[in-house]
């Protein structure tokens, strides 16, 4: 699969099943070069790239283990079911599913909730309010934006709440409680309301903007 590819990026947090880092890989002997010194700058020495060993062993052993199958016909079959059963309830999302998480249309499903009153974040808000699930919003507070001469707001052209599920926590049971608070909270999504930034950083401000409901 790399050798289709001029690079790639790989977030060990996710199914390198470690706690923390990633990899970073590029074709480019000189792009490689220069994103080694800058590494070595701000990081650490290539290495170990700013982690500790004991981190650098974990990432070894959950490469090694993810490849797994039965480990990995579970994890996707998870995910699959997850999906399946929000899609039967009249649930709309990215489809197919596949094997890291559902991605909820949060557009279709707060329908009344125009982009520039965020329909994802009110449904992420909804969502742990409900039931103390804990998703992200992908849509116009991660991606949007303002132009700052005139003021005029752009957003991305999907609306997406993402449900990510953890590895090696969850069992069906778990599952099943998701599914049946996503589906309590979709009977009851005339009730969500928009939001409204109230406070925000310059950049990144998904991951610490304030809002308020409309």
């Amino acid at each position: 699969m790399f050798d289709l590819a001029d690079g790639a990026t790989i977030s060990a947090k996710k199914d390198g099943l470690v706690n923390i880092g990633g990899v970073l890989l590029m074709r480019d002997d000189r792009l490689a070069e220069r994103a080694d010194n800058l590494l070595i700058l701000t990081e650490g020495f290539v290495t170990y790239g700013g982690l500790a060993g004991r981190d650098l062993e974990a990432m070894a052993q959950g490469f090694t283990e993810v490849l797994d199958e039965d480990y990995l016909r579970y994890r996707i079959g998870s995910v699959q079911y997850l999906g399946d059963h929000l899609r039967a309830a009249g649930v709309q999302i990215v489809e197919p599913p596949g094997g890291h998480a559902i991605y909820i249309d949060a557009a279709a499903f707060c329908p009344h909730i125009p982009p520039a009153q965020f329909p994802g974040q009110a449904l992420v808000c909804a969502l742990y309010r409900h039931a103390g699930i804990r998703a992200v919003e992908i849509g116009s507070v991660m991606f949007g934006r303002v132009d700052p001469d005139t003021g005029a707001a752009s957003h991305p052209p999907m609306e997406l709440v993402r449900l990510a599920m953890p590895r090696r926590v969850y069992t069906q049971s778990h599952i099943d409680y998701v599914i049946e608070a996503t589906v309590e909270v979709f009977a009851a999504r005339d009730r969500l309301r928009g939001l409204r930034i109230v406070e925000a950083p310059a950049a990144l401000r998904h991951f610490t903007a304030k809002f308020v409901e409309e």
